[in-house]
């Protein structure tokens, strides 16, 4: 079979995941003697996802992960009947999807000597731990759970104790910027991706073909100058910054296709074409825009919290005794600017957010 197929590498699974060598070190040895269950804990955009195809192929392949055959030409464009990922449907992972976990489990694999079962957004699994407690206590011979979480909080700690935890930090900004720089970016777009994306590689890498990301920059950085104390003028700018963060869906909408439609290809070369796998990934690319869209957001935030703290800089550099009014607004425009942003999530109307933010922030006074 060719080994182009679905672009993967043949001689480095891993290559893919950016910045994460402790990581891939412990999947690479894990996959000579793996045990029943792994925890992969970090954002989605530091490598875990990106990791698991990789760790599949090599727990489905009879060679360890060659990178050439079947097994790993389909673990790594996600279509072997023996690599299921249970993405949820819902706000967050409902009983009736974890017992078709389990049910799953109970399987024999269809293909490989062994099968790989990955459940996606476990910190959102409160109410379906006691359903997942069982099996990862008694599981399955020919079964490997791989269970991804953002973080973890102490309602998981049960299920963490049963699972040899592989972590994710979020990539150091110096290795994001390499990794840009080496992929053609132009060095001073690289260090504001960098600066920007929060160690997510997949979000800098679209950032890094987004040409209207440093327009957007620079119209968050514009709001402190251009805020008048008007309601207006608030409704404006949350206006603007909004319809900003839905220009930045672009690329990612384009990277949905592109993945969509190397599914179809891969489904059609490798004869595995599954009407249900083809509308899960549909469904976790409207969970991922949702996704992107507040982080895009949030981001936006950081950054204007960031031209506080430059003004802060710019003041205490005075040392005359008349920066400390300043000072002190400055650091509470930031404390706001972080409220709001950790507020984000619970809070729905996204414009009046924003224009709560900039009415508060007018009436500091600088």
């Amino acid at each position: 079979m060719d080994s182009s197929v679905g672009n993967y590498p043949a001689s480095n699974l891993y290559a893919d995941v950016v910045g994460q060598e402790d990581a891939v070190s412990l999947l690479r040895a894990a996959s000579r003697q793996p045990v029943h269950a792994y925890l992969f804990q970090g954002l989605n955009g530091a490598g875990p996802r990106r990791a698991v195809k990789a760790f599949a192929a090599s727990l489905l392949c009879p060679e360890g992960g060659c990178g050439h055959c079947s097994h790993c030409q389909r673990a790594l464009a996600g279509i072997h009947p023996d690599f299921v990922i249970l993405e949820r449907v819902g706000a967050s992972l409902a009983v009736d999807e974890a017992r078709h976990l389990v049910t799953l489990a109970q399987r024999r694999p269809l293909e490989a000597a062994r099968q790989v079962l990955v459940l996606t957004d476990v910190h959102l699994a409160a109410r379906s731990i006691p359903v997942l407690l069982k099996t990862l206590e008694e599981p399955p011979g020919p079964t490997v759970f791989v269970l991804l979480a953002d973080d973890l909080s102490p309602d998981l700690d049960t299920v963490a104790s049963r699972c040899v935890k592989v972590v994710f930090p979020p990539v150091k900004q110096s290795t994001v910027l390499e990794w840009l720089i080496s992929r053609g970016v132009a060095a001073e777009k690289a260090a504001l991706v960098a600066e920007s994306c929060g160690g997510d590689i997949d979000r800098a890498e679209l950032l890094s073909d987004d040409e209207r990301f440093v327009s957007r920059l620079e119209l968050w950085r514009s709001v402190p100058d251009a805020l008048s104390g008007s309601g207006s003028e608030c409704a404006r700018l949350a206006r603007l910054l909004l319809e900003a963060a839905d220009s930045a869906l672009e690329p990612l909408r384009a990277r949905h296709g592109e993945e969509l439609d190397s599914f179809d290809e891969d489904s059609k070369v490798l004869r595995d074409r599954s009407v249900a796998r083809r509308k899960e990934i549909s469904d976790r690319h409207r969970r991922e825009e949702r996704r992107w869209r507040v982080e895009e957001i949030r981001s936006g935030m950081g950054v204007l919290a960031r031209v506080y703290r430059d003004r802060i800089l710019s003041l205490l550099r005075r040392r005359d005794g008349s920066e400390t009014v300043g000072v002190l607004r400055c650091q509470e425009a930031i404390s706001l600017v972080t409220d709001a942003s950790r507020s984000l999530v619970r809070n729905p109307n996204e414009t009046l957010l924003l224009e709560s933010l900039f009415v508060k922030l007018t009436t500091l006074e600088f």
